[in-house]
């Protein structure tokens, strides 16, 4: 017996009902549909803007951060179905059977995984997608996939993924016509938008649209907005060739405006209220956090270290930054905090000192570059001495 799952973690257009009947038409018992939307957001999007998350310098995260989140309510409704066995359609050459599978033992350690696509009667059936999609035509099974670019779609509130098929050829650009959550920078408005956006410890709790007065304050719908906005000013694509932790690199499409503009907010008020050490320490941090996510390790020890760190780290990370979006580009205006180290008569170069409130003799600095160049002339010095 079969019990399907799927979660709504914000595919765009999905057909809930749909996807129940076609579950059920394929063999399922039933199939069980869970809004996570808003878990998806508080508790696992905002903890990846909370310490600046980003994998390789560019990837956002959009489909690694998903993956807990839909593991853990699998596996409750394994649980509560009393399954002993959990399934996924995931490739054996991907991350995502990584992911599903190591965020499922974590949770239940009894739980058996049960992968097709590792199978080896299954994988001489099928080698590859396009044998799936001759058997889904074959079988009147309707898949979103386009015949002729034929590649792999992964769609969620956070950002939408597209590889695979004609995207293989690292060399081949993509359609413009694919994108489903952003225009290109061509298209987008003339005008720029202006807005607000409000942190309190870390987390985004309001977006104001300062050009039409919109507000948003609760999570998931100021998430929304945020893609929203951000997608109609052609803000958060990327196109990267990345490294699978399986071993293989790979080519990846992704689209992730609101996650890029509330990120980019968050780093731009981190600037003025976090001290420069505890930045250096969560900079470390935050690629510690982005590995772990990316690899599959969201339920791990060492990823509630590093997110306890993180969370401890934001404290005093409240405030509001200013911001204009402009055909791709997000321009800070401005920012402001309750906790802000920024002290400008100690900044001034117009003032001697350092105002009234700090003791700060410019001489001083002659002793601190001193003794921070001992190393380097030390340095020097063997150098000169060894050289051939």
């Amino acid at each position: 017996d079969v019990i399907a799952f799927c979660a709504d973690v914000g595919q765009h257009h999905e057909d809930f009902e749909a996807v129940k009947v076609k579950a059920v038409s394929c063999g399922a018992l039933k199939c069980v549909v869970t809004d996570l939307r808003k878990d998806f957001v508080e508790n696992y999007i905002f903890e990846a803007i909370k310490c600046n998350a980003v994998y390789e310098g560019k990837y956002l995260l959009g489909t690694s951060v998903a993956r807990p989140c839909i593991s853990k309510e699998m596996v409750r409704i394994a649980k509560e179905e009393g399954a002993q066995y959990v399934a996924h359609g995931a490739t054996g050459k991907g991350n995502d059977q990584v992911r599903f599978e190591m965020c499922a033992q974590a949770l239940d350690a009894r739980m058996k995984i049960i992968a097709p696509w590792r199978d080896a009667e299954f994988i001489e059936s099928f080698k590859g997608r396009k044998d799936l999609l001759a058997y889904c035509t074959k079988h009147s099974i309707p898949v979103d996939v386009k015949p002729k670019s034929n590649y792999s779609i992964d769609e969620n509130l956070f950002h939408t993924s597209y590889e695979s098929g004609m995207l293989e050829d690292a060399n081949c650009t993509y359609e413009e016509s694919m994108f489903k959550m952003s225009v290109s920078p061509k298209a987008a408005p003339e005008a720029s938008t202006e807005i607000d956006i409000e942190f309190v410890k870390g987390i985004p709790v309001k977006l104001t649209n300062k050009t039409d007065g919109t507000v948003k304050t609760d999570p998931l719908e100021l998430f929304m907005y945020a893609n929203e906005i951000a997608g109609a000013n052609a803000i958060g694509r990327i196109d990267i060739v990345e490294n699978r932790f399986v071993g293989i690199k790979s080519r990846g499409v992704y689209e992730t405006p609101g996650g890029t503009l509330l990120r980019d907010a968050h780093m731009d008020l981190e600037g003025i209220c976090m001290d420069r050490e505890v930045k250096r320490i969560s900079e470390h941090m935050g690629n510690e956090f982005a590995r772990l996510c990316y690899n599959g390790f969201w339920f791990a020890p060492e990823m509630d270290m590093v997110r306890n760190s993180i969370t401890f780290s934001q404290r005093d990370v409240t405030g509001v930054v200013s911001l204009e979006l402009y055909k791709g580009n997000i321009i800070a205006r401005g920012r402001t905090s309750p906790y802000a180290l920024y002290n400008p008569d100690l900044a001034s170069m117009d003032i001697e000192g350092g105002g009234d409130d700090f003791d700060y003799n410019p001489s001083d600095a002659a002793g601190f570059i001193r003794i921070n160049a001992v190393r380097l002339k030390t340095y020097a010095a063997l150098r000169a001495q060894t050289k051939d």
